[in-house]
């Protein structure tokens, strides 16, 4: 199918698979079509793909192969972390997370409490960030898990997780972070000395690679429980038939974003920066969200005084310009997104946001374009707002 050439500034959603991603995925989808869990040569040639995949997402991570577990996605993997720490003591059934988390935390946490679980939630300062002394008080004998995320779909905003971990190992509980916007963007080691990091998540389909395909980090210390139980694959941790094709381009994207690494500190935060300021220098009343200092490279969520987002997201979809607003649209209604909410802005600001994350297929013909285009947008919509 043809289509118009787009401005993709949505990198948070879903990233563009890069084409070397893909080349190396091919074989395993035409070839090599082989059950990795086969006891034959052609068996053994998918076995020894996933092996080589599992280490390239440890080097990206900084850990040891063995505590990798291929999952579909980093919905499955933080649902895993949660229901593994939670089936480990049955007098420790309390969770503590933040109300800036992404659904597949927040739903599951709800409906954990529906079923009798005890959830704490924590709130944000209006930068988005956590405060710590909050999180060490809520901590409990029967904290079964916390769980933050590393950095915010939304805002990119990132927590300041090697102290948060350090917090809840010496309070003697389960430490889970959703990195599934923080790896490939910034520099992750879990095996320094300073991480007491027990579980973690990550997702292909951010990472440049499919989507359907996901991570879970569970250090070598830590117990834990399968989610999926069933023909043993995954070293006993995750049952079901390994999707190859898509973990070995997972690994392949792992091993591109460390290579990537300081060209996304670089250039990409380079296209942010110039994007952000231009906006603000050329749009009165306009405000980022969240704090500027310490967030992702390629992030940035701005509010527009005197707009409804959806209207700039359907204007901006007819000129091939793609991003995402601070709200979701649901059954006809907006709902203020929680996150925005959650760092104590009006409904009227969180309304009247925009997400625009960048990735290293970004150009700044791309900036050009849409810094084109966005400001006569927002000045059409405040006109029709104010004759109305």
């Amino acid at each position: 199918m043809k289509r118009e050439p787009i401005i993709y500034l949505d990198n948070n959603a879903t990233t563009q698979v890069d084409p070397a991603v893909v080349e190396e995925m091919m074989p395993f989808l035409t070839e090599f079509y082989g059950n990795p869990s086969s006891a034959y040569s052609f068996g053994k040639i998918a076995e020894q793909a996933l092996e080589k995949s599992r280490e390239r997402v440890a080097m990206l991570l900084g850990c040891e192969p063995r505590e990798i577990i291929f999952t579909s996605c980093g919905t499955e993997s933080n649902n895993a972390a949660i229901t593994s720490a939670l089936s480990l003591d049955p007098d420790r059934q309390h969770i503590i997370t933040t109300r800036v988390e992404h659904s597949a935390i927040t739903k599951h946490c709800e409906a954990l409490a529906k079923r009798g679980i005890e959830v704490t939630w924590l709130g944000v300062d209006e930068r988005g960030q956590l405060d710590l002394h909050e999180l060490e008080r809520a901590i409990r004998p029967d904290t079964a898990i916390v769980s933050t995320m590393w950095a915010n779909n939304e805002t990119g905003v990132l927590f300041p997780i090697e102290e948060i971990a350090a917090i809840v190992h010496k309070k003697k509980a389960i430490f889970h972070t959703d990195a599934v916007q923080a790896v490939g963007k910034i520099p992750i080691n879990l095996a320094s000395a300073h991480s007491h990091i027990n579980f973690l998540s990550v997702s292909g389909h951010k990472l440049h690679c499919p989507k359907g395909v996901g991570v879970l980090y569970v250090n070598r210390r830590t117990r834990f429980n399968p989610y999926l139980i069933g023909g043993g694959q995954e070293h006993g941790k995750r049952a079901g038939t390994e999707n190859v094709a898509s973990i070995v381009g997972f690994g392949k994207a792992c091993k591109l974003a460390g290579e990537n690494m300081e060209h996304e500190n670089s250039f990409v935060r380079g296209l942010r920066d110039d994007f952000e300021n231009r906006v603000l220098e050329t749009i009165a009343d306009a405000q980022v969200n969240g704090d500027r200092e310490h967030r992702l490279p390629n992030t940035t969520s701005i509010a527009f005084d005197g707009i409804e987002s959806e209207a700039v997201l359907m204007l901006l979809d007819k000129a091939h310009i793609c991003c995402s607003a601070g709200s979701a649209c649901t059954t006809g209604s907006i709902h203020p997104s929680h996150v925005l909410k959650a760092m104590g802005f009006s409904t009227e600001r969180a309304r009247g946001s925009l997400r625009f994350s960048f990735s290293r297929f970004n150009t700044m013909t791309d900036v050009e374009k849409a810094l084109h285009v966005l400001p006569q947008i927002i000045a059409k919509l405040r006109q029709m707002m104010a004759v109305a």
